[in-house]
């Protein structure tokens, strides 16, 4: 990624659209610079690391740089995602943070932030980057009080648990390799345990098995390159580690339900 992108300051709106695939919001992924969630409205599940979590109204949910993560986004969902600044990162916490705000105060006054930061950053007036980038700062601000102030009944101890932990280096790992052809025997190996033993505990915190995991971001990553890009399919194939181009297509349709040339025609075209 571009440090133009690493250090763009964006909101987008969460809201489930009938044309908008879920696995736009459901598929495991991550980004170059942190993103803080902002559900208003609805319930549903997010993943984190590989650590599932429901969240429900006027929940905020931190998400450092290079992290792993996945939501359920249905029809009833709203709320926001915020795009931080790489160069902004230090400003906010090194790891996972999941908020459930119950104080009415607090709650208000974050809503207010959120539209503050949307005004400018739609704004054509003089400075409105600048205002923006400052609401952003005060964002950091209170978000931090936040996690100060929570009650300790509140701070969700799971992850402290030696599954979550070896599930959580087993995401960061995916997330550094996914595209080198590894799979999850060779992930397992490097963290010292066995591959059943890797996937019982991705079942435990996230319900699913390792090498759905893995599948999964390889999949992402390819239906962003299909959608995305202009790149062939047989170079996005080999880009992600693929052994051919005809093994990429049937796992890209097992997973899809799609051909990749079927995927890509299906979009909307790229301007």
């Amino acid at each position: 990624m571009s440090d133009t992108l690493k250090n763009r300051l964006s909101l987008n709106s969460i809201a489930q659209s009938p044309t908008a695939g879920r696995w736009r919001t459901e598929a495991m992924r991550s980004h170059a610079s942190p993103r803080l969630i902002y559900f208003s409205k609805g319930q549903g599940r997010i993943t984190v690391a590989g650590l599932t979590s429901g969240y429900g109204p006027n929940n905020l949910i931190y998400i450092p740089a290079h992290v792993m993560y996945g939501f359920e986004a249905g029809t009833t969902v709203f709320g926001y995602i915020l795009s931080i600044p790489a160069a902004m990162s230090s400003e906010w916490p090194e790891e996972h943070v999941h908020l459930r705000m119950r104080d009415v105060i607090a709650q208000k006054e974050m809503t207010g932030h959120f539209d503050n930061l949307e005004r400018e950053l739609k704004s054509e007036k003089a400075g409105h980057s600048r205002a923006a980038h400052y609401y952003l700062g005060i964002m950091s601000v209170a978000f931090q009080r936040l996690v100060e102030n929570r009650p300790i009944d509140a701070i969700d101890n799971r992850s402290k648990s030696s599954s979550a932990r070896l599930v959580a280096a087993y995401t960061d790992l995916v997330e550094r390799h996914f595209a080198s052809g590894k799979g999850v025997a060779d992930y397992a190996q490097s963290l010292g345990v066995t591959p059943t033993h890797l996937s019982r505990c991705c079942k435990q915190t996230c319900g699913r098995p390792a090498l759905a995991l893995l599948n999964d971001r390889i999949i992402y990553e390819a239906r962003v390159l299909l959608r995305e890009t202009r790149t062939p399919a047989q170079d996005i194939s080999k880009k992600l580690g693929f052994t051919s181009p005809a093994y990429f297509t049937r796992s890209f349709q097992a997973r899809a339900g799609l051909t990749p040339s079927e995927f890509r025609k299906s979009g909307p075209p790229l301007t």
